[in-house]
């Protein structure tokens, strides 16, 4: 079956209702209910299914479902059971203390994954910052470093390494991108503590007092869904799912059919829900299920309409300029409006067929190419809301909680602003090859600076003017 540019268009709609619809008066009253995004999922959505079920893709149109599935399940199960935990106390909304909640996320991301380690913090971190009035851009860093370029050192951090790993690349192997992961998460860092120390110098004197006033020991309730959180790493680590493929070709038995992770997690979640007191969950965490309604009425257009886009790109894929440097752009590029998943085993294939002389191979694939592979996927998930599942989530819980989140279009924008430059320099120094690269890199890393100086100059005449 051949695919046409065309046949993009339902995936493009979706794109658009989910940047458009939000911001229009009209139609806004209307998206807010999850039956309207339901509904216009399945309009754009269905069709496409049937179209490329009458193609004879139907096992593709199975594949990606029941992908969808298992990403709706890990989602649920993490939201249910991230909802049990509540990290008591009140401690300062500092820069400092912020930046040390980032910090300690970008490490959870990569042993418990981007998702759970985002559903893990986001309430904690709103909880901190509940008295102050700008707290949109720590929402934005914790999506940026805990949602997407923490889970960049073990199969475990993003669901693509993981996907590597089952394909073959050792599980130790991602350790060794520790100096990208440590170049970005860092600049990223210390770029929000800049700017927290900018918005933190405008807070009203009244938000500042109550900060300080209102402040208690930090200590943790719902302590025992650690376990069931447990449970769930180690079910995606190395519990069995059903095997399409050995299905398909004749070959399935025993567990083959039986969905065995899925199950693990859910119990996980059920167990969670029915032990956690109902006083932690509704009561300190201002449980909703809004989020997980809405990541799901969303995502499920998603996965319809993104599946002509994927086979487009794998169409067109052996006719592009392939090295390192277009590796890294083509996969992180596509990651940002794509599930990144699939994006990533496209061009891993791909590279398999490609060779660099006297270059290593890691389960097929020139080492250099993996890596820009890699990083592409996993970093470029943060320039959007939908690049990576648990952006979207993490939004939704702000919004719920009352936090004024940007519009697709403006989290684009606060992307480019804050994360491209980062995303650039890591690219000419790590990635690209020659001294003009290095160079271009370094002038990066000096804009980067530039605006964090900028900011903390900012926050010096705030505070001066208001002395």
């Amino acid at each position: 079956m051949t695919y046409q540019p065309w046949s993009i268009i339902p995936f493009v709609l979706m794109l658009l209702a989910i940047a458009i619809f939000p911001l229009w008066p009209k139609a806004a009253k209307y998206w807010e209910r999850h039956a309207f995004q339901f509904a216009w999922s399945l309009i754009l959505g269905v069709p496409v299914a049937i179209w490329l079920v009458a193609g004879g893709e139907g096992g593709f149109v199975i594949e990606k479902m029941w992908e969808y599935v298992q990403f709706i399940i890990l989602l649920f199960s993490l939201f249910v059971v991230s909802g049990g935990i509540f990290l008591a106390g009140d401690i300062r909304a500092t820069p400092r203390n912020n930046t040390i909640f980032l910090g300690v996320g970008s490490v959870l991301a990569s042993f418990v994954g981007t998702t759970g380690a985002a559903m893990l913090l986001i309430r904690p971190v709103l909880n901190t910052n509940k008295e102050r009035t700008h707290k949109a851009h720590t929402v934005l860093f914790l999506i940026f470093i805990v949602a997407n370029c923490g889970g960049l050192l073990t199969p475990l951090g993003d669901p693509p390494l993981f996907l590597g790993f089952l394909n073959g690349v050792p599980f130790v192997w991602t350790f060794g991108l520790w100096k990208e992961w440590l170049f970005v998460n860092g600049l990223l860092l210390l770029s929000f503590w800049a700017i927290d120390t900018k918005f933190y110098a405008m807070e009203p004197k009244k938000a500042i007092v109550a900060d300080e006033t209102e402040r208690q020991p930090l200590s943790v309730r719902g302590g025992l869904n650690f376990l069931w959180l447990a449970v769930i790493v180690a079910a995606v680590a190395a519990a069995p799912s059903i095997d399409l493929a050995a299905i398909e070709q004749g070959a399935a038995s025993g567990l083959d059919f039986v969905p065995l992770r899925e199950i693990l997690m859910l119990a996980a979640a059920g167990a969670s829900y029915a032990l956690t007191k109902k006083s932690v969950r509704f009561g300190d965490n201002e449980f909703e299920w809004g989020p997980i309604i809405e990541v799901a009425a969303l995502f499920i257009g998603i996965f319809l309409t993104m599946m002509p886009a994927l086979r487009y790109l794998a169409q067109v894929a052996p006719h592009l300029p392939l090295n390192r440097v277009t590796f890294f752009a083509f996969s992180g590029s596509l990651s940002s409006v794509l599930d990144n998943t699939p994006t990533y085993l496209t061009f891993f294939e791909m590279a398999r067929t490609l060779e660099i002389p006297g270059a290593p191979v890691v389960a097929g694939v020139p080492e250099p190419y993996l890596v820009a592979i890699s990083l592409g996927s996993v970093f470029c998930g943060a320039m959007t809301y939908i690049g990576n599942g648990p952006n979207f989530m993490v939004k939704s819980v702000a919004d719920s909680r009352g936090v004024k989140m940007p519009s697709f279009g403006g989290y684009i924008l606060k992307s480019l602003e804050h994360l491209l430059p980062i995303l650039l320099a890591m690219c000419l120094l790590f990635i690209a090859e020659g001294l003009v690269a290095k160079l271009f890199g370094v002038l990066c890393i000096v804009f980067v600076l530039g605006i964090a100086a900028k900011d903390l100059v900012k926050a010096r005449q705030v505070k001066s003017a208001a002395a």
